[in-house]
C-alpha cells in the first residue's frame, strides 16, 4: 500500500487542504469526479495485493477497502458538511483500522492471537465512542446556541438552563463512553488471564474484575 500519494482527490474536485475545506461548497459534478478517483484508487490498489500471498495480501486487501471507506466518507462530508457526516468519517476509520489489525492478527496464535483481537475491537470501540461523544456534544451545543440566541432577548435564565442541560447530556455522553471503553479494556484483560492455568488464572481474573469495576 503507497500512503504517500498526493491527494489526487483534492486534485480533482479542486479543493485546498485547509481548515475551512470541509465547509466548502461542492458541485455535484466535482463529488461525482472525487468518488471516481477513489474508486481507480482502489483498483489499483487491490491489483498491487495481487502480487502478495497468505496473510499479507488479506492485510493488504483491508488496508485499500478500509482507506477507500474512509476516503468515501471523508468527500460525502465536504458535499454535504454537517456533524453527523463527520461521525461517519470517524467510525469509517474506526472500521478501517479494526479491519486492518484484524487480519494482522491472523499471524498470531493460540491466547496471543486472541488477546490480539481483543484488543483491536477495544480499540474500535474506544474510537467509535469518542466519536458518539463529539457528536453528541456539538449537537447538544448547538441546540444550547439557539435555545440561547431565542431567548437572549428575553432572559438570561433561559440561556442557563440550556447550557446546563447541554453540559448534563456531555456529562452523560462520557459516561456512557467510558462505560464502553471499560468493558472493552475489561475483555482484553480476561482474555489474557486465558493464558494462565489453576489459582494464577482465577487470581488474574478476579483482579481484572477489581480493575474495572466488575462484580
Amino acid at each position: 500500500m503507497k500512503n504517500s500519494n498526493i491527494s489526487a482527490i483534492a486534485i480533482a474536485v479542486g479543493l485546498f487542504v485547509s481548515a475551512g475545506a470541509m465547509a466548502q461548497s461542492m458541485s455535484k459534478d466535482q463529488y461525482k469526479s472525487g468518488g471516481n478517483v477513489i474508486a481507480a484508487e482502489y483498483k489499483s490498489a487491490t491489483a498491487a495485493c495481487g502480487s502478495l500471498s497468505g496473510n499479507a495480501k488479506d492485510v493488504c486487501k483491508a488496508e485499500a477497502s478500509g482507506k477507500a471507506k474512509v476516503e468515501k466518507a471523508e468527500l460525502r462530508a465536504r458535499y454535504k458538511p454537517s456533524e453527523a457526516a463527520n461521525y461517519k468519517v470517524r467510525v469509517a476509520r474506526a472500521d478501517a483500522d479494526y479491519a486492518v489489525a484484524s487480519e494482522k492478527c491472523d499471524d498470531k496464535a493460540g491466547n496471543v492471537k486472541d488477546v490480539c483481537v481483543k484488543e483491536a475491537k477495544a480499540a474500535a470501540v474506544s474510537a467509535k465512542a469518542d466519536a458518539s461523544v463529539q457528536v453528541k456534544t456539538a449537537n447538544a451545543n448547538e441546540t444550547a446556541s439557539e435555545t440561547s440566541a431565542k431567548a437572549q432577548s428575553a432572559a438570561d435564565e433561559k440561556t442557563m438552563k440550556a447550557q446546563t442541560k447541554a453540559n448534563e447530556k456531555n456529562a452523560d455522553a462520557r459516561k456512557d463512553a467510558a462505560s464502553v471503553k471499560r468493558d472493552a479494556d475489561h475483555a482484553v484483560a480476561k482474555e489474557k488471564c486465558d493464558a494462565l492455568a489453576g489459582d494464577a488464572k482465577g487470581n488474574c481474573v478476579q483482579q481484572a474484575k477489581a480493575r474495572f469495576g466488575k462484580s
